[in-house]
């Protein structure tokens, strides 16, 4: 059928607050044109992020009600360790309050001054807590992540000759672990396919490297295999996962995306050692290792997301609702990453606006626009987020998706407010900043339009 319909019934629903286009221009002026600054409900589609801002199902729901909140050794911790184990293969399941909290912990115990992390292309909190600790963080995407416009499968691979080089040239020693991240974020939401996996271990088994995964959209990533790896269409999703986290050493997760929760993370580990170091570093910081920061309810709603997530019903919608939102934007004539990712539709900002050079942050400029046109929130992924180093050198703006929140004619909304903007390219103007934060500075900086 043509027409794609949720695999779920809503149950409960929130008003939308409608503004007009003179109440968003004052309320775009006063966040100094930074739309992480705007109040969520001065916003009438909010595509901000799919970090944390999913519906939960009324299984999850009934799971916070059951919610044990011992101090330690909670039942339910131990649910939600049991559906890990299972789903991952891992043994050694530390929960944190959310996915950075993993990442801070990991990269606080392995990295430090002279130390150098590659991966596919690293997230923005991923970067951060890298570069905090003192440690290089280095972009490896394939070549064909630099142009948006050719539609390769597994245009989130690693390029597995230049972490040869890398390797040679940096030096093993300085080299702590690899890692890739599936899907691939800053590359456009594209997916890693298996083959890469197996290849990109085969040279970490060579120069006796632990390979790491940022596994926020494991499930997406698996899918995507199933659909476009040639062999892979008869296994099930949960196999394809099995084999994916059987190929790494670790893992950090955000729960907030595949997890289908609104908090929580973890991180995943096989090395006894390093699993002591980071129990210690985590009851320090986050909590006690049955909790990591998080409620029992929370941990509840965890276990049954990580479960859900894995339904097939729900991810030929998930990933096909993205894709139909690509091709009404394509339609339309908007550049956009392709072929369209699994969370989100990122938007070739230096394509669609020419005019606006680099320097001015053309990606911000577009993400004002929508705001301004229909109270669209999207996020820029470019120069505002990544200073002098997008990987791979892009200039988007990312649509992303929450899940199981928003219908077809939302999406159709967002598409129409997309294309008002297309025909008004013309008059986007570029902008300056004018307070750069320390840190992610692209999460409170603020600009003035040029």
């Amino acid at each position: 059928m043509k027409t794609i319909i949720e695999p779920f019934r809503i149950k409960s629903v929130e008003p939308i607050r409608m503004t007009t286009r003179e109440q968003r221009e004052a309320i775009l002026r006063e966040a100094g044109f930074n739309l992480f600054l705007v109040h969520s409900d001065d916003v009438i589609i909010d595509l901000l992020t799919d970090s944390g801002t999913g519906a939960m199902s009324s299984e999850q729901w009934a799971g916070i009600m059951r919610g044990d909140e011992s101090y330690a050794g909670s039942p339910s911790f131990y649910r939600f360790q049991r559906r890990l184990q299972e789903v991952t293969g891992f043994e050694h399941i530390l929960p944190t309050h959310q996915g950075r909290a993993s990442e801070r912990i990991l990269f606080e115990l392995v990295g430090g001054p002279g130390k150098v992390i590659p991966n596919n292309a690293h997230f923005d909190t991923t970067r951060a807590n890298v570069e905090h600790s003192g440690a290089a963080a280095v972009n490896l995407p394939i070549p064909e992540a630099a142009d948006p416009a050719r539609p390769h499968p597994f245009k989130g691979n690693l390029d597995v000759a230049a972490l040869e080089r890398l390797i040679a040239e940096a030096g093993r020693e300085r080299i702590p672990l690899v890692m890739v991240t599936v899907t691939n974020n800053s590359g456009g939401g594209q997916p890693v396919s298996l083959e890469n996996l197996r290849a990109v271990r085969a040279v970490c088994d060579r120069h006796r490297l632990p390979l790491f995964l940022d596994a926020c959209r494991f499930a997406e990533n698996a899918w995507f295999i199933k659909q476009r790896e040639p062999g892979q269409s008869g296994r099930p999703v949960r196999d394809i996962v099995r084999e994916m986290f059987g190929l790494a050493d670790g893992a950090t997760i955000s729960a907030k995306k595949d997890g289908l929760v609104n908090i929580g993370g973890l991180l995943l580990l096989r090395d006894a050692e390093l699993l002591y170091r980071a129990s210690n570093l985590l009851i320090l910081t986050e909590g006690f290792i049955t909790y990591g920061g998080l409620a029992g309810r929370d941990l509840e709603a965890m276990a049954q997301g990580f479960e859900e997530v894995l339904h097939e019903d729900y991810l030929a919608y998930r990933l096909r609702s993205v894709e139909y939102v690509g091709e009404g934007l394509t339609r339309a004539g908007i550049p956009i990453v392709q072929p369209p990712g699994g969370h989100a539709i990122y938007i070739d900002a230096a394509a669609l606006c020419p005019q606006i050079p680099r320097a001015q942050f053309p990606g911000q400029a577009v993400v004002c626009g929508l705001y301004r046109i229909g109270g669209v929130r999207a996020v820029e992924i470019g120069s505002a987020m990544f200073g002098e180093r997008p990987p791979p050198g892009l200039e988007l703006v990312r649509l992303a998706m929450p899940r199981r929140v928003y219908t077809q004619s939302h999406m159709d909304y967002v598409v129409e407010v997309c294309a008002a903007l297309a025909a008004a390219r013309d008059r986007l103007r570029g902008l300056r900043m004018v307070h750069e934060p320390p840190v992610l500075r692209h999460f409170t900086a603020r600009f003035e339009e040029l």
